[in-house]
């Protein structure tokens, strides 16, 4: 029998997650459930000078907005809550001979960088404290003060991982530094709480960006120096901006809670996510949460940077509203959190003809079709028609309207055109005046649509307004 996959998501609670930690959450996701196997959740909050607390809380509620719910949401693994245990194994590592304790300042430290940088060679600690032996206290981890443990890397030789995305990639020892892996206020290093985490969840696989593939092999090290044997590793390639460069803010939102604020749906941003850098092997683009773990597999994960695309992430997103209207799975809930408290089933209509990105912008726009437009009466006139023509055209929808038995957009366009036909007008000279009248401006949807949206007494009432207005305006 198959051993059972286990990956994990590891965030650091220091603000706003990335939309890029989120796509490893959904690839980790995705590739433990379409084998029937766990997704763990885990926090490393280890850095405390860059933790923030309602980091934690913002993580669970992101991770079960998008559906991505690891199976230890609840309780998930805490590093602070764990430090004995960290420093239990360094200070096996140091009895053992595989680490020592390294009392360099940070004066020292800064000093070799500089005389490295100005002889052109590679940043890395040169090992000074390597030989000292310096000894532990016996009974408790103490060491000296503003010292720290460093592992003892190989001086030589090569190593090779094998990527699941990246194949076989192999790195120089010669040029890896000691990695501090217990800091002086007693936290370990992202490099031994991973290690001992993994360890002791069972993690089979570890999906992460590429940033930290040039650390696996002082990972690997480390497995071998506690004789424990490593997952696989799986290194996703950088999430970068249209212009090629890194995804910031200067090109707009990065992180999910932004895409929340802004009326993105769930289903639209695991969609979108996980084409970034995963290839289905054929021109579909819209998936289910359930559809891509049924299809998912780590080998058409791409090794090269994927692009965000925010047009595409607009049109998945429209797709998804749209979709949620028409089956009425979308409903007010959705909407209440932009201002919209309530909304009618004609302006539902409307906005299901489709024009928007997000429900932000269905919501402001509904918002905003609701106040009494105020316009320049002389645009309620269409280039080609007059003042009279339009007055007419007004005066005879106004009075056919109050009368329509059926109120709904093929109705209502239906008479629009009657009333072209039988005033013998144009288009021009009776939908344009309506619109204008309807929205206050020169381009919106249809009149019928309007209409529908705003309802008999508001659509009449409005259109009796521009007759108002285009009485008083002077002759032009």
């Amino acid at each position: 029998m198959d051993k059972e996959i286990i990956t994990r998501f590891a965030p650091s609670p220091t603000g706003e997650p990335h939309i890029g930690n989120f796509r490893t959450a959904l690839f980790e996701y995705l590739f433990a459930k379409h084998s029937g196997g766990k997704f763990l959740l885990r926090i490393e909050d280890t850095d405390r000078e860059r933790y923030v607390e309602s980091s934690v809380q913002t993580i669970k509620d992101l991770l079960n907005w998008l559906g991505i719910i690891p199976d230890n949401i609840d309780e998930p693994a805490v590093q602070s809550e764990r430090l004995e245990i960290y420093q239990k194994y360094a200070r096996e590592l140091v009895e053992k001979g595989d680490a020592y304790i390294c009392t360099c300042s940070k004066e020292d430290l800064e000093a070799e960088r500089k005389d490295q940088e100005a002889k052109h060679l590679p940043p890395k600690y040169s090992g000074r404290c390597r030989e000292k032996n310096l000894q532990l206290n016996s009974y408790n981890l103490q060491l000296p003060e503003g010292a720290v443990i460093r592992m003892k890397m190989p001086e030589s030789g090569k190593i090779v991982i094998h990527d699941l995305i990246r194949g076989d990639v192999e790195f120089d020892l010669s040029l890896s530094d000691d990695q501090v892996i217990l800091k002086s206020d007693g936290f370990p290093t992202y490099h031994l709480a991973a290690i001992v985490d993994d360890h002791d969840m069972n993690v089979t696989h570890v999906i992460r960006g590429e940033e930290w593939l040039s650390s696996t092999p002082k990972h690997l090290t480390l497995y071998k120096m506690l004789g424990w044997k490593a997952p696989e590793f799986a290194h996703l390639s950088m999430i970068l901006a249209p212009d090629k460069t890194k995804l910031s803010k200067r090109h707009g939102a990065t992180s999910a809670t932004e895409f929340k604020n802004l009326g993105y749906l769930p289903e639209a941003l695991v969609n979108f996510i996980a084409l970034l850098g995963w290839n289905p092997k054929d021109n579909r683009e819209l998936f289910t949460l359930e559809e891509l773990v049924s299809e998912f597999k780590i080998e058409n994960v791409n090794k090269s940077p994927a692009i965000f695309d925010l047009q595409k992430l607009n049109s998945i997103n429209a797709h998804y509203i749209i979709e949620g209207i028409r089956t009425k799975e979308l409903g007010i809930r959705e909407f209440g959190r932009f201002g919209l408290e309530s909304i009618t089933e004609g302006e539902q209509e409307l906005l299901s003809r489709g024009g928007f990105n997000t429900l932000k912008e269905m919501a402001d726009y509904i918002i905003q079709l609701r106040k009494k437009p105020e316009y320049d009466p002389a645009i309620l006139i269409f280039k080609k028609s007059d003042k009279e023509k339009t007055l007419s055209a007004l005066k005879l929808v106004s009075g056919k309207l109050v009368s329509i038995e059926q109120w709904n957009s093929e109705a209502i366009q239906q008479l629009l055109a009657d009333v072209v036909s039988e005033g013998q007008m144009t288009n021009g000279d009776v939908f344009w005046p309506v619109r204008v009248a309807l929205s206050g401006a020169e381009k919106s949807p249809s009149p019928a649509e309007l209409a529908v949206a705003l309802g008999r007494e508001e659509t009449v009432g409005r259109i009796q307004v521009a007759v108002g207005k285009l009485d008083s305006l002077d002759k032009l």
